[in-house]
This record gives structure tokens, sequence and C-alpha cells, in this order.
């Protein structure tokens, strides 16, 4: 078998606040994210085929990672919404501000596992999902690995 691993990089702005952190991340900040999804699969080979030699277009992944993460979460707000952030987050959607309420604290671990499981979903059967790396700053990210998380 001729597995490659192909990865394609997305960069969005998302703002959240960790509700009961004790450091500077319990305000309200935001982030510039750096998203790496890498996929695994062998090389398309029948003839003829337009996507011949291809894992899959770069251009499909980057569809699927865009209409799930990227759109979404760029220039919104994301908060817990089992927290008395919920106040906010609702104020500031009646302001008429992008505000994502998760079922998880805004964390980049917790928000990695999120764009891993929206991500599997629309992934073709022959295509698996390998790795995400979501950068938060320079020095700091969180990565998933399929290899990591048996199902």
């Amino acid at each position: 078998m001729k597995n490659i691993r192909i990865t394609k990089e997305f960069t969005f702005e998302t703002g959240h606040a960790l509700y009961g952190y004790d450091g500077k991340c319990r305000n309200v900040h935001g982030h510039s994210y750096q998203l790496a999804v890498t996929i695994i699969g062998t090389p398309i080979e029948t003839p003829g085929e337009v996507k011949l030699g291809m894992v899959m277009d770069f251009g499909d992944l980057k569809k699927i990672v865009k209409e799930e993460i990227v759109d979404p979460f760029d220039h919104a707000t994301i908060f817990n919404k089992n927290t008395p952030h919920v106040a906010l987050a609702n104020t500031l959607a009646a302001e008429g501000h992008k505000v994502i309420l998760a079922d998880y604290q805004p964390t980049s671990e917790n928000m990695v596992l999120d764009f891993a499981s929206k991500i599997q979903t629309r992934l073709p059967d022959n295509i698996r999902l390998h790795s995400l790396k979501l950068r938060e700053t320079g020095t700091a990210f969180a990565e998933w690995y399929a290899s990591d998380n048996p199902e």
C-alpha cells in the first residue's frame, strides 16, 4: 500500500475567555490561530482520472475545513455555554457580534478535539484524518493524532 500524508494549513482569528481560569486567559482575548490539517490515503491510480496521483485535491480539503472550521470560527468569540459567560455571549450576539457557544472550555486542546470530530465526518471513506496542529501563539500549540485516539 502506498499511503501518503498531505497537509493543508489555515489561519483564522478567534476570541475566547476561559471561565474559572486562574490566569490572564479568564479575560476575553483573541488569537491568530494557525491550523495544519494532515490526512492520509493512497494516491488515485485510475488511468484517465482527473485527480490522478492525488490523495485528495487540496481544494476539496480546503472546502471542508473552510466550511467546518474557518468560516464559523474566524472573527468569532467562543465561550463555554455551561458557564455564566452565556450572559456576555448573549449581549455580544444581540449587538451583532459573531458568537459560538461551545459544549467545552474553549482551550486549544478542546478546540482541536472539536475540529477533529468535525473534519473526520466530512472526509471520503478512503481518506483518514491523520493529525491536526492548532497553533494559538508563536510558541504554543495543541496537537491531535488519530493514532493517539483509537476509535
